[in-house]
């Protein structure tokens, strides 16, 4: 039986903004995923220290308010001083197609912005989740 892809979501500094996250939880457990739910108020280190923890294949963002601008930059910083090659994704209501473009130039491996379809969503994680 094939290892389980493990992902953290969560969201980055005072976004408050859990729908998106939740539900995008839900679409992964349903495909199979195992998830692990950080919530909100994370720093870049606590994702970094829980991926690690938790052995992540991937770690995701969920992003309703502009703060992932920074801070998304900050954990692929802390990820990459800690030689951690866990990728990092990033999707929700308020990416726009430049902050999509600079997200993947920093180093984010996908950006979702709204209305991504689901089966788009699992079937990109799949890929990009790192093998067991």
């Amino acid at each position: 039986m094939a290892q389980r892809q493990r992902v953290v979501i969560g969201m980055l500094g005072l976004d408050q903004h859990e729908m998106g996250a939740r539900a995008v939880s839900r679409l992964l457990r349903d495909a199979g995923f195992e998830v692990v739910y950080l919530g909100k108020f994370n720093t870049p280190a606590r994702f970094a220290r829980v991926a690690i923890e938790e052995d992540a294949d991937l770690i995701g963002i969920s992003a309703h308010s502009w703060e992932y601008l920074d801070q998304v930059p900050e954990l692929l910083r802390t990820l990459s001083a800690q030689d951690l090659a866990i990728p990092v994704v990033v999707g929700g209501s308020v990416i726009t197609p430049s902050d999509a473009s600079a997200l993947k130039a920093a180093g984010v491996a996908e950006v979702f912005g709204p209305g991504t379809p689901s089966e788009f969503i699992v079937e990109r994680l799949r890929a990009l989740a790192r093998p067991g």
